[in-house]
Formats: structure tokens, C-alpha cells, sequence
């Protein structure tokens, strides 16, 4: 009816309350307990982390601030900071070359394209995002079991089958509930993999001094992209004056193939930043000069 944009809208009131009363519990920083000579307290959020030898963790942690504090503040542009800028802006380039913005911004129009009706298209658009909520637990639930890297791998995997068969549903007019079981599946691998780990990643390569910088970087990479994809997105998929009017698959064969270099970037190019401190991977990741 004339009021439902005002229900679409309104219903964010309720994860938006759950998220302000869950940060509540969330504990302070102990790098910035550390920075303000709150060394007990960091000890303690340190154990209840789970983490072994909170007393050397926070010597790590304050040697490490000591050292930052040392150098002048530098630009983020610089060469010993190179690996991890490819590294940022690649995460954030493949996580849009996916498709993912495109497929969900554009659900109810592409499973309208596979022939389903509209009211049904609006509903199955809904449940792509709830099955990107649920995967996106799971792979909060394994990104400290599996690790970043296996996760990004499993996703990739996942990517390259789902889209694949995607572009397979669409050129041999399978129909639309073999598409709807393969776009399930592409949205449950980015929500495992890609949805779970960029953020997280990030967060982890950039070392403390530059690290608002750098994911600022990557959070712009990622929505530049997002913008494009989304601009450009009606000239391919229009289906009366777009690009692929009568048939759409070639989209999906493209971002499949994005997918399968994303698949060799990460097996060649992506470290493995589970289990690691931010000062060891800083040491790992930028040269001292």
C-alpha cells in the first residue's frame, strides 16, 4: 500500500535498538587503555579474549605505541607500505566484482528476467538477504577456526560454481527455481567468505598509525565500486534497451571470471592473518624501510 516504504524504513528501528544495546558490552580497545597507562585493565580484556600471557601482550602492545610514537606521521602513499595497500584495494575491488551489490539491488528485476512473477521475485529477494544474515553468523562462527584465507578460498569456490550456473540458467532457460537455488548458494559464499572476512582483514594489515587511513582506503575502494557497478548495471540488464535485452547471462559469465582471478589472487597473494598479532603482522607485511 501507499505506506509500506514507511514500514521499510521503520523496521530498521529494531536492529538498529539490539546494535545500540549490544555495544554496551562491547570492552574497551586494550591498545587504547595501554595509550592512556591503563595497563591492568588491558590485562584483563586480554584474558577474557582468551589470550595466553597478557603481560607480555601488553609489553608487545606498548613497545609497539612507543615505536609509532618515535616516527613522524607519515603518509599512507609511501613505498614500505605498498603490499598492504594492493592488498586492501584488491579485497575491496573483488568483493564488488563479485556481483554481489548487483544481484541484490537487483534481485527482484533478475528473477522477473527468469519468469517469475513480481510479487513472487519481491519475495524471493527477501530471502537472498536472509540467507546473507545467516551465512554471515556462519562465517563469523568459523573466521577464527578456519582462518581468513581458507574462508576467502571456500567463498571463491563458491562464487565460480553459483555464478557459473547462474549464466548456465539463463542461457539455456532452465528456469526460475534452478536459478533461485544457484543465486541461494552465490549469496550464501559471499556471506561466508568475502561479507565475513574484508572488514576484519582490513582492520588487521594496516598497523596503528596509519590504520584509520588505510580503512578508510579500503571502505572507499569498495564503494566506488559499489557506485559503478550499480550505474552502469541498467545498461547491461534492461530488458528492453540494455545491452544483454534478450538474455543476461554474459553478466554472470563476467563476474565468474572475475571470481576465478579473485580464486589466484588469494592462493598467491593473500597471507593469513589468523592467530597473529597486529605488531607481528605489521612486522610480516611492511619492510622497516
Amino acid at each position: 500500500g501507499a505506506n509500506d516504504w514507511r514500514w521499510m524504513l521503520g523496521v530498521m528501528i529494531i536492529p538498529s535498538l539490539v546494535y545500540a544495546l549490544l555495544v554496551i558490552f562491547v570492552p574497551e580497545s586494550p591498545r587504547w587503555l595501554v595509550m592512556k597507562n591503563r595497563e591492568g585493565e588491558a590485562e584483563e580484556i586480554i584474558t577474557r579474549l582468551g589470550i595466553n600471557h597478557p603481560k607480555e601482550e601488553v609489553q608487545t602492545i606498548a613497545n609497539h605505541i612507543r615505536e609509532q610514537m618515535k616516527r613522524k606521521k607519515s603518509s599512507l602513499f609511501i613505498p614500505r607500505y605498498k603490499r598492504i595497500l594492493w592488498l586492501a584495494f584488491f579485497i575491496a575491488f573483488f568483493n564488488q566484482w563479485s556481483g554481489i551489490n548487483f544481484i541484490l539491488y537487483y534481485a527482484p528485476e533478475i528473477l522477473e528476467r527468469s519468469g517469475l512473477a513480481a510479487r513472487d521475485s519481491l519475495m524471493n529477494s527477501i530471502l537472498l538477504g536472509g540467507i546473507n544474515i545467516i551465512f554471515t553468523f556462519l562465517g563469523l562462527y568459523l573466521i577464527d577456526k578456519l582462518g581468513r584465507k581458507k574462508l576467502l578460498i571456500i567463498g571463491s569456490f563458491g562464487y565460480i560454481i553459483s555464478l557459473v550456473m547462474v549464466a548456465w540458467s539463463f542461457y539455456t532457460h532452465a528456469g526460475s527455481m534452478v536459478l533461485l537455488v544457484f543465486l541461494l548458494l552465490f549469496c550464501a559464499s559471499h556471506a561466508i567468505g568475502q561479507g565475513t572476512v574484508i572488514w576484519v582483514f582490513i582492520s588487521e594489515i594496516f598497523p596503528t598509525g596509519i590504520r584509520a587511513k588505510g580503512q578508510s582506503f579500503g571502505a572507499s575502494i569498495h564503494w566506488v565500486f559499489a557506485a559503478l557497478i550499480t550505474l552502469i548495471t541498467p545498461v547491461f540488464l534492461d530488458s528492453e534497451r540494455g545491452v544483454f535485452r534478450e538474455n543476461p547471462w554474459p553478466i554472470f559469465a563476467f563476474f565468474a571470471f572475475m571470481m576465478v582471478l579473485q580464486l589466484i589472487w588469494v592462493l598467491q597473494k593473500v597471507p593469513e592473518t589468523r592467530g597473529i598479532s597486529l605488531e607481528a603482522l605489521s612486522k610480516k607485511l611492511i619492510p622497516d624501510k
